[in-house]
């Protein structure tokens, strides 16, 4: 019997070392195993479904389609992401919106700027400009509880693995902004005095359900916008009503590429950026109020 276990335990510990080797020959295939040099950029198309909420069930279908297709330049996107073992920079592609002349004014005072992560100081420094005022927003890299799963799937050349997490919506889309967080805002204002009312709020915390699927045959921490801290470059996202998909990987260029923090604009932490885009929120709202009224 024990003969029979000792060469059981022989043969598994013979197909991990194999697991082990065959990762590792996988690694090493790319060249970046061990080497500091390693680089490389990603390629993200992003996909939102149009909210239209109540509003939209008056709408025919040839009217959603008529809007879908005016905010086509708000609804798609493309990002890349240059990174090498420690620092990421990630951006949007705004190529095709200028070779259209589509304009968004209004969308770009909400969406995600230039992005700089360095996952080994645990920073994250983003310029955003605010209705001509520009802001750099430096903080540390969003915490996300990440579960691995067991499911895989091939996305061009990678294999994948799952992983979820459950995020605080307003840490995750900080630089963006929606009316009810100036709801909310409003009706924490009004019971601030009251611990009991503030409990339940934090109780009641709005949370975005995550999927993410990574590869470990690309070995960093990285991903896009706020995700990141899995044990393979993030190829795959969902989050509410908005997937992002990694179409084009380079590694090692001929190039070497750079990666440079942003340094331009007012200093401010993301807690502060949302406090600022709430009461400049504010004072449209009551100007618009007060003219009504007059």
């Amino acid at each position: 019997m024990k003969s029979l276990l000792f060469k059981f335990s022989f043969i598994i510990f013979l197909i991990c070392l194999g697991l082990h080797q065959e990762t590792k020959s996988i690694i090493d295939s790319y060249g970046y195993s061990d080497s500091d040099d390693f680089q490389g950029q990603a390629f993200y198309v992003s996909k939102s479904k149009m909210e239209l909420g109540r509003w939209g069930e008056r709408l025919s279908e040839a009217q959603k389609k008529q809007i879908e297709a005016r905010l086509k330049n708000r609804l798609e996107k493309e990002y890349i992401l240059t990174f090498n073992k420690e620092e990421a920079i990630f951006y949007e592609d705004e190529k095709l919106d200028a070779m259209s002349g589509a304009t968004d004014s209004w969308g770009k005072n909400f969406s995600p700027g230039k992005q700089y992560k360095n996952v080994k100081t645990n920073t994250q420094i983003q310029s955003q400009e605010f209705y001509g005022k520009k802001f750099l927003v430096k903080d540390k890299l969003q915490d996300i509880n990440w579960k691995l799963g067991k499911e895989t799937k091939q996305i061009g050349n990678y294999m994948c693995f799952k992983a979820t997490a459950s995020i605080p919506t307003n840490e995750l889309a900080w630089y963006d902004f929606s009316w009810s967080r100036l709801r909310n805002t409003d009706n924490a204002n009004e019971t601030e005095s009251d611990s009991t009312s503030a409990s339940n709020e934090t109780s009641d915390i709005e949370m975005t359900e995550v999927e993410a699927w990574y590869s470990p045959q690309i070995p960093v921490g990285h991903g896009p916008l706020e995700y990141w801290g899995l044990p393979g470059l993030i190829l795959e996202v969902s989050a509410g009503n908005t997937t992002m998909l990694c179409t084009k990987i380079v590694l090692n260029p001929k190039e070497k590429l750079e990666i440079t923090a942003p340094d331009k604009g007012k200093e401010i932490t993301k807690k502060e950026y949302q406090k600022t885009i709430v009461e400049k929120m504010k004072e449209f709202r009551n100007n618009r109020m007060g003219r009504r009224r007059g």
